[in-house]
C-alpha cells in the first residue's frame, strides 16, 4: 500500500495501480480528475497538485506519491472552488466541461505561484499540457486573467432570448461535480473490454476464449455466437456488425471480435489480449480509386464498393466554360481527421425491474440474483433513440424493454452518432443480469469511431471578364471506410455545397462515396461542406487573380441574394441576406490588413441547418409544472457542450416569464420525443421551436400542475433531389460566415482571425461566440496541421493525441467574433445553426493567406504538417 495525504486527510491506495489516476478514480472514488488518454498524459484532464505542483495523474506512478500531498478539486477550499467555478461560468470558459477540472487545477497552480503577475501569454504557455476541443481557449484565458486580477463577476439573472446567460450546469461541470458515464459506479459493477481485429481485411477461422476465461477476475467472454438477435446496426443502413463471427470477415481494424467482462478494467483489458484469433489474412482495399474501379468487394457480405453517388446539373457547363473569359482547372485533396473529443466513448448498461428507473447520478441497483425485465443503458451518444432501437434488435426484445438514458457527454462533434460500445455493453449486461461499464482507451477510440471524410475534388470553373461566375463542374471521390454510417449523406452534402454561397448559372456536380478497409468515416462538424468549400474558395481566389480583382471583390460580385438560384436549384429567400452581411462585416478589417502589407486570406461559406433533402424532421418537447413550483423542460437533444440545455431554459424564460432557478432541463427518453440524431446544426432550431410550442400550449391552458404540455416543431417542406424538381427546397435554413485570416508575411504566423457569422438570432451571444471560437480553432487545425492518415494496410499512422497535432493554447491566434443577426424567415425566432459553419470558410482563408507569404497556390490539406496528409498513391 502507498500512504499519502489526499485533500488534507490521510489516504492509502494499492501499489498495484498503474498510476495515480487509477488509484484516485478506481479505489478512492475521487472523480474530478478525468481520464481522457491514460497513460499517455497528453490531454491534461487528470491534472492534480502533488506537493503544490501541477502533475498529470496518469503519468504519476504510485512510487512518486508516497508521503506526498495530493490535492484535487474536491479538496480546494469552498470559497476558492466557488470563485473559480463562477468566473469560468461567467466568461463562458467551458462547453462540454470534460477538460475543465484539470484546467482549474492548473489555474490554481499558476495563481499560487504568480498571483496578479500572471499574464495571458504566460498562462497560454503553462496551459500547453491541456487540450480543449470545444472553446478554442479564448474564453479560458479570459477567465484565468480575471482570476489573476481578482475580478469577481457580477451575477446576471438569466433572461430570455438574446441574453448572455451562463451555461446550464456550468458550475457543476467546471468542478467535475456533474458525472459523466465513467464516473458512475453502481453496486456490483463489472467492466468490459474489447478484443479488436488485428487485420483490416481477414477471414476469421477461429476465436479461442479459453485463456481469457481462465484469467482470475474474468466473469465472461461474449462473441457473435452469443447474440440472440440481429448482428448488424447502423444509422441509415444496418450494415455495421457489432461482432465479426467465426466464418465472417473483418473490414477494418475497429471491428470487434469479443467483449471480455471482468471485475475491474485493467483485468478486462489484459484478458482481452488473451483472446486468440486465427485468421486467413487478405489484401486490404485501401485505395478509394481502386475500390470503385475494382471487381473485388472490400466489405464482408456487401456487394460493390460504391456506397453512394450524388449528382445534379443545371444549364450547360460545356457552353458556359467555352464562353468564359477565364477558366480554372484544379484538383484539391482533403484529409481524414479524428474528432478528438476529450471524453472517450463510455456506456453503462444495467438491468432493472419494470417500472424502476434508476437515479442518474448514483445508480445503485444491480447484482442481485434475480431476473430483471428491463435494461437501462446510459449513453453519451448523439442519438439515444437510435441506440435503443438497435440494442433491442440486437437482444431480440421489444424496444420498450430498453431505456436509453442520455448522460451529457464530453464532446462529440459528430463522432458519437454511431454506436461505439453501447451494443456490446448492453449485451453483456443483459446476459449477465448485472451492471456492465465499458469505456474505451484513447487508442481503442481512435480505432473504432468514425472520422472526417478525406475527399479528392476536381474543379473546373469559369467566369467572365468582370469576374462573374459562368460555370462549374465538380467531381468528388470520398473514402467512407467499410460501413455506411452517414457517409452517403456527407458526400451528398458536399455535392450540394460544392459551389459555396455563390450564384452559378451552369453547374454539374457528382460525388461518390467509396467503401474501403480504412477507418470508417461519418459525421464530423461541417459534414462535407468544409471539404467542398476549401476547394471552392481556392477556385474563387484563382479566378480573382486572373481577373485582377481582390478576393473580397470576387466574392462580392458572386454572393447569393434573395431570389437567386443556388447549387442544386434552390431559390434562396431572405435568409441568405446574411451572406452579404458577413462579407460586409469583415471589409474594414480586410482593407486595413491589406493596407498594412499583411498576408490576407478570406473565406466565405454557408452551411445548412437540419437534415433537409426531403427528410421530415420533427422535434418534440414537454413542459411540466410540478407541485413544488419547479418547471421541468423535457426535450430530445444530446447536450455535448453546444448548450442545447441552455437554449431550452432561455426559451422557457422567454415564453413563460419565470425565473431560471425554477427550471430543470431533462433529456427524456421514457416517451416518444425522439427526433433522431443531434446533428446538422439543428438542435437549437428544432429544440427552440418545440419548447416554445410547449410553453404556448401551457399558457393557453393556464399552466396547470401535473399536466404534460407537449410541443412540436416540424420541418416537412424540403425536397429530395430524386423528386426531379427544377427548384427544389434542399434545406430549410442556412447559416453564413466570412472569415479573415491575417498573417505576418515574414514568418507566416497568424496574427489574428476575424470571424463574422450570421446566426439569424443569437439565443445566447456568449455561447454563440464560444461555438465560433472553438470552431475556428478546429478549422485552423484542419487547415494547417491535423490528420489521421492510414497506411496501405488500413492501419492508422497516428495513435496518440499529440500525433494528431491539435493546436495548443500558446499557438492559438486571437479571434474577433462579429455576430451578424440576419433573421431566417421560416425558423423560430429567426435562428440559424452555428455549431458547424464556424470551420467551413477557414481552410480556404488560411491557404490564401499563405499564398500571400510566398506566392504559392496550395491545394491539399493539411497545409503545413505534411505527415498528416493522405497517402498520395491511394488517390491516383
Amino acid at each position: 500500500m502507498t500512504d499519502f495525504v489526499l485533500n488534507g486527510s490521510p489516504a492509502s491506495a494499492s501499489d498495484d495501480h498503474e498510476h495515480l489516476l487509477a488509484a484516485l478514480r478506481d479505489e478512492l472514488g475521487v472523480m474530478s480528475p478525468k481520464d481522457g488518454c491514460s497513460p499517455s498524459g497528453q490531454c491534461g484532464c487528470c491534472t492534480v497538485l502533488l506537493d503544490g505542483k501541477a502533475r498529470v495523474a496518469c503519468q504519476t506512478s504510485m512510487g512518486k506519491v508516497g508521503d506526498a500531498e495530493v490535492l484535487t478539486l474536491e479538496g480546494f477550499p469552498t470559497e476558492e472552488r466557488e470563485a473559480m467555478a463562477a468566473v469560468f461560468a461567467a466568461h463562458g470558459a467551458l462547453q462540454c466541461g470534460f477538460c475543465t477540472p484539470g484546467i482549474l487545477v492548473r489555474t490554481k497552480a499558476m495563481l499560487d505561484k504568480a498571483g496578479r503577475d500572471l499574464t495571458r501569454d504566460r498562462a497560454s504557455r503553462l496551459l500547453g499540457a491541456h487540450l480543449c476541443r470545444c472553446t478554442g481557449y479564448t474564453k479560458i484565458l479570459d477567465a484565468v486573467e480575471a482570476l489573476a486580477q481578482g475580478e469577481v463577476p457580477v451575477t446576471v439573472a438569466v433572461k430570455g432570448i438574446g441574453s448572455r446567460a451562463i451555461k446550464y450546469e456550468a458550475e457543476k461541470l467546471s468542478l467535475g461535480d456533474r458525472p459523466y458515464i465513467d464516473d458512475m459506479r453502481p453496486a456490483g459493477l463489472v467492466h468490459g473490454a474489447f478484443r479488436l481485429a488485428d487485420h483490416a481485411r481477414a477471414d476469421i477461422l477461429a476465436i479461442d476464449t479459453a485463456a481469457a476465461l481462465a484469467m482470475p477476475g474474468v466473469e465472461a467472454v461474449f462473441t457473435a455466437a452469443d447474440v440472440p438477435g440481429e448482428l448488424r446496426s447502423g444509422i441509415i443502413y444496418k450494415d455495421w456488425p457489432l461482432f465479426i463471427p467465426v466464418g465472417g470477415r473483418t473490414s477494418y481494424l475497429g471491428d470487434v471480435l469479443a467483449i471480455v467482462v471482468a471485475t475491474d478494467r485493467p483485468t478486462a483489458r489484459a484478458a482481452a489480449l488473451l483472446v486468440d484469433v486465427s485468421y486467413e489474412v487478405l489484401i486490404p482495399i485501401t485505395s478509394p480509386v481502386d475500390a470503385v474501379n475494382g471487381a473485388e468487394d472490400a466489405v464482408w457480405e456487401l456487394d460493390g464498393n460504391v456506397l453512394s453517388t450524388s449528382a445534379y446539373a443545371r444549364g450547360s457547363v460545356d457552353d458556359g466554360l467555352a464562353n468564359s473569359t477565364h477558366v480554372v482547372r484544379e484538383s484539391f485533396q482533403t484529409q481524414r481527421v479524428d474528432h478528438a473529443f476529450l471524453e472517450p466513448e463510455s456506456t453503462l448498461a444495467q438491468p432493472v425491474r419494470a417500472g424502476e428507473v434508476l437515479p442518474l447520478t448514483n445508480p445503485t441497483t444491480g447484482g442481485d440474483a434475480v431476473d430483471f425485465d428491463r435494461l437501462m443503458v446510459y449513453s453519451g451518444g448523439q442519438g439515444i433513440w437510435d441506440d435503443r432501437d438497435d440494442i433491442a434488435r440486437l437482444l431480440d426484445v421489444p424496444p420498450e424493454t430498453v431505456v436509453t438514458e442520455l448522460v451529457s457527454n464530453g464532446g462529440a462533434f459528430g463522432g458519437k452518432e454511431d454506436m461505439s460500445n453501447q451494443g456490446q455493453t448492453a449485451l453483456a449486461a443483459w446476459l449477465l443480469q448485472r451492471p456492465v461499464s465499458t469505456t474505451f482507451s484513447r487508442e481503442e477510440s481512435f480505432l473504432v469511431h468514425t472520422k472526417r471524410h478525406p475527399i479528392k475534388m476536381s474543379y473546373e470553373a469559369g467566369c467572365d471578364a468582370e469576374g462573374r461566375l459562368t460555370a462549374l463542374r465538380v467531381r468528388m471521390l470520398g473514402d467512407s471506410g467499410p460501413y455506411a454510417s452517414v457517409g452517403m449523406k456527407v458526400l451528398e452534402r458536399a455535392a450540394g455545397h460544392a459551389g459555396g454561397p455563390y450564384v452559378v448559372p451552369n453547374i454539374d456536380v457528382e460525388a461518390v462515396a467509396a467503401r474501403t478497409n480504412n477507418s470508417v468515416c461519418g459525421a464530423f462538424r461541417g459534414f462535407g461542406a468544409n471539404q467542398a468549400q476549401f476547394a471552392m474558395e481556392g477556385v474563387m481566389d484563382r479566378l480573382a487573380a486572373k481577373v485582377g480583382i481582390s478576393g473580397w471583390e470576387m466574392r462580392s460580385r458572386n454572393v447569393i441574394e434573395p431570389g437567386a438560384v443556388w447549387g442544386p436549384g434552390q431559390r434562396m429567400d431572405d435568409g441568405c441576406l446574411g451572406a452579404r452581411a458577413c462579407l460586409d462585416a469583415v471589409k474594414p478589417a480586410y482593407d486595413e490588413a491589406v493596407a498594412a502589407g499583411k498576408a490576407v486570406g478570406l473565406g466565405l461559406g454557408l452551411k445548412n441547418s437540419g437534415l433537409g433533402n426531403g427528410f421530415i424532421e420533427i422535434g418534440r418537447a414537454v413542459v411540466h409544472f410540478r407541485d413544488d413550483g419547479q418547471v421541468e423542460v423535457r426535450h430530445c437533444w444530446t447536450e455535448m457542450g453546444q448548450g442545447v440545455h441552455t437554449v431550452a431554459l432561455q426559451v422557457v424564460v422567454e415564453e413563460l416569464g419565470i425565473a431560471a432557478e425554477r427550471i430543470e432541463v431533462v433529456v427524456d427518453s421514457t416517451r416518444d420525443l425522439g427526433a433522431g440524431q443531434t446533428t446538422g446544426s439543428r438542435g437549437t432550431l428544432l429544440g427552440a421551436g418545440s419548447v416554445a410550442d410547449a410553453c404556448r400550449a401551457a399558457l393557453a391552458d393556464g399552466c396547470r400542475v401535473g399536466v404534460d404540455y407537449e410541443g412540436e416543431y416540424r420541418i416537412d417542406w424540403t425536397n429530395s433531389l430524386d423528386e426531379g424538381l427544377e427548384n427544389p427546397i434542399i434545406h430549410s435554413t442556412f447559416g453564413y460566415a466570412a472569415q479573415l485570416v491575417v498573417m505576418n508575411p515574414a514568418d507566416a504566423s497568424i496574427e489574428n482571425v476575424v470571424a463574422a457569422h450570421d446566426v439569424g438570432r443569437a439565443v445566447n451571444p456568449m455561447l454563440c461566440e464560444g461555438q465560433i471560437e472553438g470552431a475556428v480553432h478546429m478549422g485552423l487545425g484542419y487547415a494547417m496541421s491535423e490528420g489521421f492518415p492510414c497506411d496501405a494496410d488500413g492501419r492508422p499512422i497516428n495513435s496518440t493525441l499529440r500525433s494528431l497535432d491539435i493546436i495548443r493554447p500558446k499557438d492559438m491566434p486571437p479571434v474577433e467574433v462579429i455576430l451578424v443577426e440576419s433573421a431566417d424567415p421560416s425558423s423560430p425566432y429567426g435562428i440559424k445553426g452555428v455549431g458547424e459553419i464556424g470551420l467551413v470558410p477557414t481552410a480556404g482563408a488560411v491557404a490564401e493567406a499563405l499564398r500571400g507569404t510566398d506566392g504559392q497556390w496550395r491545394n491539399e490539406l493539411p497545409l503545413v504538417n505534411l505527415k498528416n496528409r493522405e497517402r498520395a498513391e491511394a488517390w491516383t
